[in-house]
C-alpha cells in the first residue's frame, strides 16, 4: 500500500532491506537513518533533507528526487542515472559519492560542497552552472559533459578534456590547470 507522508521528521530508523517503493515523502527530514539495500523504486522525494544517512546499495529505479538536500550522507556507488528525470534536483554537502553514477542526468545548478566524488560518472551529464566547492574528483569521468558556467575553482584532483566537454564560461583556478591539460602529458611548474 502506497503512503503519502508530509512534514515528518524521521530519526534513527533502520530501513535495511525494506521497501519504500511507491511512497511519496514531501518536506520530510530524515536524520541518521540507514537505507542499506532499501528499495525506493517509484518513490517520490520532494523537498526532503537527509542528514547522516546511509544509502549503501539502495535501489533508486524511477525514484523522483526533487529539491532534495543530502548532508553528511554515505551515497557510495549509487546509480542516480536510473532516477526519474522529471524535476530532478539535488544538493550535496559533506557526502561520500565515490563510484556514484549520474550518467545523462540533467543537473543544472546542482551544488556539491565538501564532497568526496572519486571515480564517479558524469558522462553526458548536464552540469550547467553546477558548483563543486572543495570536492575531490579523483578519477571521475567527464565525457560529453556540459560544464558551461560551472564553478570548479576549489575542486581538486579532476581531469577533464576541454575538447570532449562543453566548458564555456566555466570557472577554474590556476591550481586546476593541470587537470585540464592532463591528456597532453606535459610538465607544468
Amino acid at each position: 500500500m502506497n503512503s503519502y507522508i508530509e512534514n515528518a521528521t524521521i530519526e534513527n530508523r533502520d530501513f535495511t532491506d525494506q521497501s519504500l517503493a511507491g511512497n511519496e515523502y514531501t518536506n520530510c527530514e530524515f536524520i541518521n537513518c540507514n537505507f542499506t539495500n532499501c528499495d525506493f523504486k517509484n518513490t517520490d522525494l520532494i523537498d526532503c533533507t537527509f542528514n547522516g544517512c546511509n544509502f549503501s546499495q539502495a535501489i533508486l529505479n524511477n525514484t523522483g528526487i526533487k529539491g532534495v538536500q543530502f548532508t553528511s550522507c554515505k551515497l557510495i556507488g549509487l546509480n542516480f542515472h536510473v532516477c526519474s528525470d522529471f524535476l530532478f534536483s539535488v544538493h550535496f554537502a559533506d557526502c561520500q559519492l565515490d563510484y556514484a553514477s549520474f550518467f545523462q542526468k540533467k543537473m543544472k545548478k546542482a551544488v556539491f560542497s565538501g564532497c568526496s566524488i572519486k571515480e564517479a560518472d558524469f558522462e553526458e551529464t548536464d552540469l550547467t552552472e553546477a558548483v563543486f566547492t572543495n570536492c575531490d574528483l579523483f578519477n571521475t569521468s567527464f565525457n560529453k559533459t556540459i560544464l558551461e558556467k560551472a564553478d570548479l575553482r576549489t575542486a581538486y584532483n579532476y581531469s577533464l578534456d576541454p575538447e570532449l566537454n562543453r566548458i564555456k564560461k566555466a570557472k577554474f583556478s590556476m591550481d586546476g590547470i593541470p587537470g585540464l591539460l592532463a591528456k597532453y602529458d606535459i610538465d607544468i611548474q
